[in-house]
């Protein structure tokens, strides 16, 4: 039996989607299949957990220095990063550093205060799936309801393509098409 797609847990795509990925904790056994780890975890097991034959994901929180992880990119498939509360942006800037700086082309995963007006600056900053808990984003989203943004003054993420200068303010950018 499957669980209606406004009971799955991630947004992506456009759409509610299942979870493949198993989160494990600072001292539970890693499981078989895809797994999201603490960063400090990672950090301390990478040449075991990279051994394994199965897709690795990292957590990474807000106060988290991203640089520890930029060497092992290669091997991890997400990164999920977290919003503790909607007012702090700190994992946009890191979402952002990793795809502008270390070109990381995997999956990124916000988590926790996840507020569907955010979701679109969000998106820009290069986080492509949402785990979505607050009920009226979910509910909103469900109902194919996504914020407007027609201009944004800092340009893409370099790995996203698409806006054209808006008129004579080169600094406004506005979505292609």
């Amino acid at each position: 039996m499957t669980e209606p797609a406004e009971d799955l847990p991630i947004w992506r795509d456009s759409r509610f989607q299942a979870d493949e990925w198993s989160l494990i904790g600072p001292e539970e056994a890693v499981s078989d299949g895809p797994a999201i780890l603490p960063l400090e975890r990672f950090l301390a097991e990478r040449d075991t957990l990279t051994a394994r034959n199965a897709p690795l994901g990292v957590v990474v929180e807000p106060s988290e220095a991203i640089e520890e992880l930029a060497p092992h990119l290669g091997r991890i498939s997400l990164v999920v990063l977290k919003f503790p509360k909607y007012s702090d942006g700190r994992s946009m800037s890191t979402a952002r550093i990793l795809r502008e700086r270390y070109g990381f082309s995997g999956e990124i995963r916000a988590t926790g205060d996840v507020l569907i007006d955010q979701m679109p600056l969000m998106r820009r900053c290069g986080i492509d799936a949402f785990e979505v808990s607050n009920p009226v984003t979910r509910k909103q989203l469900a109902e194919g309801k996504w914020p407007d943004v027609p201009f944004y003054y800092q340009p893409m993420s370099s790995t996203r393509q698409g806006e054209i200068p808006a008129g004579t303010r080169p600094w406004a950018r506005r979505p292609k098409g």
